[in-house]
C-alpha cells in the first residue's frame, strides 16, 4: 500500500492539507447554510472544510454516520457557518477553519496565491501566474481557479480579466460582483 503523500500550505491562518490519502479527504459530513448570495452546501471531512459551493437544487445531505471523525467534521462546519456569518456582516476578512480539498500540488500553489490576495483586492490569471512563477502558465492558472472547491474562503471570486472586467465564476457573475461589492473590491495586489 503506498503512503500518502502529504503537502501543507498555509492559508490566511488556516492548515490546509493536500493528500493522495482520497479516503481521508472524502467528505462525511455537511450542512445548508443561508447567505445573502444563495443557499450554501459545505462539506468537511476529519481534516476541514472539503467543499463550499452554492447548493444544488433537490441536493441530499450525506448520511450520518458518527464517531470521532464525523464529530471532528462537524467542528469545522460550525466553525465555518459562524465564520461566514461574520463575513457577510462585514466583520471578518480572513477565515481560520482548516481546510482540506482534493487538488493538485499546482492547484495548491494557486489556491495559495488567491488566499494571499487581500480581502477587495483583485488581480487577473496573468497576476496569480507571476506570483506563483509561473508566468507562462495563465491557462493552466485558470483552470485551477475553476476547479477551486471552496469558493469565498479561497477566492476565486476575486479574479477579474486583465482588462478591469468581470470573467467567468463557477456561480455565475451576479454572485461574484456580489461578493466583489462586499469587500468593496480595488485592482491590484
Amino acid at each position: 500500500m503506498k503512503k500518502a503523500q502529504k503537502h501543507e500550505v498555509q492559508v490566511s491562518g488556516s492548515q490546509v492539507r493536500y493528500m493522495a490519502d482520497k479516503h481521508l479527504l472524502t467528505p462525511i459530513a455537511d450542512r445548508l447554510v443561508k447567505s445573502p448570495v444563495g443557499v450554501l452546501h459545505i462539506k468537511a471531512n476529519s481534516l476541514g472544510i472539503s467543499h463550499l459551493g452554492v447548493a444544488k437544487e433537490g441536493v441530499e445531505l450525506l448520511k450520518e454516520d458518527g464517531g470521532e471523525r464525523f464529530e471532528s467534521a462537524l467542528q469545522h462546519l460550525s466553525q465555518l457557518e459562524v465564520e461566514l456569518q461574520e463575513y457577510f456582516s462585514g466583520t471578518r476578512q480572513e477565515f481560520n477553519v482548516s481546510l482540506a480539498p482534493k487538488g493538485t500540488e499546482f492547484q495548491a500553489q494557486v489556491w495559495q496565491a488567491l488566499t494571499e490576495l487581500g480581502y477587495g483586492r483583485t488581480c487577473s490569471y496573468g497576476d496569480i501566474a507571476e506570483k506563483i512563477k509561473r508566468p507562462k502558465a495563465v491557462r493552466a492558472v485558470g483552470a485551477a481557479n475553476g476547479a477551486n472547491p471552496i469558493a469565498i474562503i479561497v477566492p476565486c471570486h476575486r479574479v477579474i480579466g486583465k482588462n478591469g472586467k468581470l470573467t467567468g465564476y463557477a456561480y455565475g457573475l451576479n454572485m461574484k460582483q456580489q461578493l466583489l461589492s462586499l469587500e468593496g473590491e480595488s485592482s491590484g495586489s
